[in-house]
């Protein structure tokens, strides 16, 4: 199930390279229980996360005066709501690289918005929909609300760099409660294209990451960053 709202944009060619950026233990845990971690979305850094922009708070707020339970779903919807954020680029980034790892032993899983769309198991208990995340001015720009999904497909400007795509399950009809986040099935093979190693780690970082790849039965593409190749000159 996919968003399909003109104010929600993915892009049109499903050969579009996403990546996710992780430490091994993280991407262990994945092949391990070929389940996708997703975060509560209220445990984000960003505070505004699932927040509406002051034109659309200022809207709501009238509409929930007659009605003050209106606002308050709103606010704890976000407990409800879990996501797993991917990165587009046609190229590696160093910032991501900085931001997402730590020292020098972390990956990168490329993959596409076709993988990330077929790698979704159908869950019958939870909605699912994959949107690209909109950049704006939270001070005067208007987000839509007639679905609930639309908070969370925008950020502020100033998170721009993040060209962020996001997958996000919705537990709302569902009699259960997420604490830090929750795990959905998905399709490693599709999910999973090729694998990058941090471009400061040490050979044997990456034949550590090799091994245990093919002892949990995968074959993925395994190479080194050549962020850090040596210079020419």
């Amino acid at each position: 199930m996919y968003l399909n709202n003109s104010n929600i944009k993915l892009p049109e060619n499903p050969n579009t390279i996403v990546w996710k950026y992780l430490d091994l233990s993280k991407f262990l845990d994945l092949l391990m229980s070929q389940k996708l971690f997703m975060s509560r979305s209220d445990k984000f850094e960003d505070q505004y996360e699932g927040t509406f922009s002051e034109p659309t708070f200022e809207e709501i707020r009238k509409l929930s005066i007659d009605n003050p339970d209106f606002l308050n779903y709103y606010k704890s919807h976000r407990e409800r709501v879990a996501i797993s954020s991917w990165h587009i680029n046609e190229y590696e980034s160093f910032a991501m690289w900085q931001i997402f790892t730590q020292n020098s032993e972390g990956l990168a899983i490329q993959s596409t918005i076709g993988r990330l769309q077929n790698a979704l198991q159908p869950e019958q208990v939870y909605k699912q929909y994959i949107g690209e995340v909109n950049y704006i001015d939270y001070k005067k720009e208007y987000i839509p609300f007639d679905d609930m999904f639309f908070p969370f497909l925008f950020k502020r400007k100033s998170f721009q760099y993040e060209r962020e795509v996001r997958i996000i399950t919705d537990i709302a009809e569902n009699d259960i409660k997420i604490n830090e986040g929750l795990k959905i099935n998905v399709d490693i093979n599709q999910l999973i294209e090729k694998i990058y190693i941090h471009p400061k780690s040490e050979n044997w970082y990456k034949n550590l990451v090799i091994q245990l790849v093919s002892e949990l039965g995968f074959n993925f593409e395994i190479e080194k960053s050549d962020l850090e190749s040596d210079i020419l000159i």
